[in-house]
């Protein structure tokens, strides 16, 4: 990166595209008349100073901020967002023509100065390439205020604490310094690093609506396996997550190369590899060509779950936390096998825990529950040659919405498990049994939701059962049929019935009397 020679200020006006000029014009125009003096701060002008894309921007001003901000918001049609009562922090959010010629979304933050100067305000914040300003009114002008050498360090890609206190002032900024710097492509440095280390257990005071949004900004970045272990290396990552610090050190029988935390970091890397996000250090083209891959999982993995969540950061999480039972689970049977019966329902549940506490969305919790509780069902369907028609059913009729992202972390975990041992025709094996499942699950609607052929009114009414929770399990054994082939239509359905109950007809067991 090479921001140049130029001076800040102009620099910082060329390099501002068109769309956010206007728009910075439409706030400087109408803040002009209102008497605060405001300042650009923080992130944009890093972002634009890096010529990266951005959408947020942030203004720091004299007076009270959520008042402005609602005025602002009616001014230019958009919606108030009162974030912050106690710090008057409010946002506005323009989208479609509010948000500019190409209607894109803004999220403009308008905070009260700290201090009643900039010079105090940028003294509050937290890494030095943020805290800098330009006066608004004169942004295609105004010298960079820049107290703290944030420009320098922009140039040298270092991230450093505006002071020591910073981590102390706010915990959350903790994780914020370490996605920075994976984010930008910058070093922390080295005392910086130290306060974080030395700061690390400040996580638990931290409210669990941030430290969610700061894992999931972390899990979005490619290479997100590398950070964790970074933040397990600083002490953050069993800070966020306790329940981890069991797994460290806890060994797995011989076909693991890893213990089970180490594991669990592999495969979020491995989770990363096999959506195609970058390459893994234990695997060549020919491993990566064997995954099955299109467009139509790409689309999959893109799209939204919940607060900025997709489902591709939704599958890393889970494979962080697959095996997060495996500790507890963990038994040494007489001839000297290593077992960890029931760790996937175990950890099914310690995940629910771990994201409730963290405040995921129900949405989020309930995909990544189904991903932990059946990691293991993709190999357990067929043990030998390509499962069957009623295998693979059942299969999407017990994961339900999670069923083509578990096999996608039956993969990662299949990569993390062997690490650098890696065998060729078992890996070809398994991702074959995925490409085959995933052919079957695109190509025949009927294995994941099978037509209505018959109703339970029509086992009251043609063969005079009761209602009960045996109409139930007889229309499931008519889905399955359906779903292998064995009935196709509603007088094969019928027939099928007829068979069933006659088995139970000498005791009249169900049956009206």
């Amino acid at each position: 990166m090479d921001i140049g020679e130029k001076a800040p200020g102009d620099l910082f006006g060329s390099l501002v595209e068109p769309g956010l000029a206007a728009l910075l014009n439409r706030v400087r125009d109408f803040l002009s008349g209102q008497g605060p003096r405001a300042y650009l701060v923080g992130g944009l002008i890093r972002d634009v100073l890096l010529s990266r894309e951005t959408g947020d921007i942030d203004i720091a001003l004299e007076g009270d901020a959520l008042e402005v901000a609602s005025r602002v918001a009616t001014a230019f049609g958009g919606k108030y967002v009162r974030l912050d009562e106690e710090n008057r922090v409010g946002r506005v959010i323009l989208t479609g023509e509010a948000g500019g010629p190409a209607g894109k979304q803004w999220e403009i933050d308008f905070s009260s100065l700290v201090g009643g100067n900039i010079e105090a305000d940028l003294a509050r914040r937290d890494f030095t390439i943020d805290a800098v300003a330009l006066e608004l009114g004169r942004w295609t002008e105004a010298p960079l205020i820049d107290p703290f050498g944030g420009l320098s360090d922009l140039r040298q890609g270092t991230i450093r604490v505006v002071a020591p206190s910073a981590f102390t002032t706010d915990a959350a900024r903790l994780l914020r310094g370490v996605r920075l710097a994976y984010q930008l492509g910058f070093a922390i440095e080295s005392e910086t690093e130290a306060l974080i280390e030395r700061h690390c257990h400040l996580l638990a005071s931290v409210a669990g609506e941030r430290l969610r949004e700061e894992l999931v900004r972390l899990l979005a970045l490619p290479g997100s396996g590398k950070v964790l272990s970074h933040l397990d290396g600083l002490g953050l990552l069993t800070a966020l997550i306790p329940e981890l610090a069991l797994a460290r050190g806890v060994s797995q029988p011989k076909e693991h190369f890893w213990d089970v935390l180490s594991h669990s970091l592999n495969a979020v890397a491995a989770a990363g590899f096999v959506l195609g996000e970058g390459g893994w250090p234990y695997a060549n083209d020919k491993v990566r060509a064997a995954i099955p891959w299109n467009a139509r999982l790409e689309e999959h993995f893109s799209r939204p779950v919940s607060s900025g969540s997709t489902r591709r950061i939704l599958l890393k999480l889970a494979a962080l936390l697959h095996d997060v039972a495996k500790p507890q689970a963990k038994t040494i049977e007489a001839d000297g096998r290593m077992r960890f019966l029931g760790h996937a329902q175990a950890g099914a549940d310690i995940t629910v825990a771990i994201l409730e506490r963290l405040r995921f969305s129900s949405r989020e919790i309930k995909l990544t529950e189904a991903l932990v509780r059946y990691h293991l069902r993709p190999t357990q369907m067929s043990q030998s040659g390509p499962p069957s028609a009623r295998a693979i059913y059942r299969y999407f009729r017990d994961t339900g919405d999670a069923g083509i992202d578990i096999l996608f972390l039956s993969l990662a975990d299949h990569l993390a498990t062997r690490g650098p041992r890696l065998e060729p025709d078992n890996w070809r094996e398994h991702t074959q049994l995925v490409d085959y499942v995933l052919t079957k699950r695109f190509q025949e609607e009927k294995l994941v939701r099978p037509p209505r052929l018959v109703s339970g009114h029509d086992l009251i009414s043609l063969f005079g059962l009761r209602p009960g929770p045996r109409i139930g399990e007889l229309l499931e054994a008519v889905r399955e049929a359906q779903a292998s082939g064995e009935i196709s239509n509603r007088d094969e359905a019928l027939a099928y019935f007829g068979q069933c109950l006659s088995l139970k007809k000498k005791g009249g067991h169900g049956q009206k009397k």
